[in-house]
């Protein structure tokens, strides 16, 4: 029998310099371009949080959510991932609410630390507690989504008769934990719905959940494959858009060696600015044919309980230059994990 697999796409809503186009215009036409995606087969659209950057990476996510919402009416929506150091609780509990009852219950969350020093010193907030300080608010978060009205007294919240009106339909939003350290994964495993991240983390997420008393069996987890492209042709892929990727690798590899904040990033572990040419000998981007990918996606499905992947869209691209990839993608990968 084969094994349900779904995919998406993460938008970071960049916008760099040399390819720089008039924001509403690519706002606009990125929204059109999920709304097409949902057409053809895509079941996720996903929006990442940095702040602070040049190229304009996406800093505010919920609202660029509520967007994505209106637009469209079957897709699966959320962060990946919010920085939930950066936010209070009760307004985030608030705010995912209200998405999702405007999404008709669509809403599935992401969330991580962070490892930008900057980011959290921009809000305000000690980045040496982020961690204890996500482990209060995900427990007020997820008493404020059932109902539940509250004084909590903690080291970073202080609430008093802490309630929402209205709740998620459901009673709860789906949260996903990302991160790659022992310590987030036991976060994940207590207080996750499913693990967001890489897959050469999921057995120790595994084992958490073993530790947590929960059953592995029943693990959900989100898969990011941000360097991964399918192409018919891949060697005119390879010239038509490593620049664009070659992009991201080169602002989050300056990122990473910020603070070295974050450890076992996975494939992101060798990123660090390079030039075009080594960048494109690398081997971190992953350019397939459809028949590579489907033996891909099966070897991942045979290790671990993944339901979801998701593909970057790459900054810069024009969204009709790049749709012939998702198309490939649509009609040739998807239906093999339908």
């Amino acid at each position: 029998m084969k094994k349900k697999l779904t995919f998406g796409y993460l938008y970071d809503f960049r916008n760099p310099q040399q390819w720089r186009r008039p924001w509403a215009d690519l706002y606009a036409q990125t929204l059109e371009f999920i709304t097409w995606t949902e057409s053809i087969g895509f079941e996720g659209a996903w929006v990442p949080e940095h702040h602070g950057s040049e190229d304009g990476y996406a800093p505010s996510p919920l609202v660029t959510l509520a967007a994505i919402a209106a637009r469209t009416k079957t897709i699966k929506l959320g962060s990946a991932i919010a920085l939930a150091p950066l936010y209070h609780p009760v307004r985030f509990a608030e705010e995912c609410a209200v998405l999702d009852i405007l999404s008709n219950g669509r809403l599935e969350m992401a969330l991580a630390v962070g490892y930008r020093r900057r980011e959290a010193e921009a809000y305000g907030v000690d980045f040496s507690t982020r961690g204890r300080r996500v482990d209060e608010f995900l427990e007020i978060v997820r008493r404020l989504w059932a109902g539940e009205t509250f004084s909590y007294e903690g080291k970073h919240f202080s609430l008093k008769n802490a309630s929402i009106v209205p709740t998620p339909p459901r009673g709860r939003v789906p949260l996903y934990i990302g991160g790659f350290t022992d310590k987030a994964l036991e976060r994940t495993a207590k207080y996750g719905d499913g693990y967001f991240g890489n897959e050469e983390v999921c057995d120790l997420y595994l084992e958490k959940l073993r530790a947590c008393g929960k059953d592995p069996a029943s693990a959900r987890i989100r898969i990011q494959g941000l360097f991964v492209l399918v192409a018919s042709d891949p060697e005119k892929a390879l010239h038509e858009l490593a620049p664009h990727f070659h992009h991201v690798n080169n602002a989050y590899g300056e990122w990473l060696n910020e603070d070295r904040a974050s450890t076992g990033f996975g494939d992101t572990a060798r990123l660090k600015p390079m030039t075009l040419e080594a960048f494109k000998a690398s081997g971190i981007l992953k350019i397939l044919t459809p028949s590579q990918a489907i033996d891909m996606f099966n070897s991942m499905l045979a290790k671990a309980p993944i339901e979801h992947f998701m593909l970057m869209a790459p900054p810069g691209v024009p969204a009709a230059k790049f749709a012939p990839y998702a198309e490939v993608f649509a009609k040739e990968v998807i239906p093999a994990f339908r």
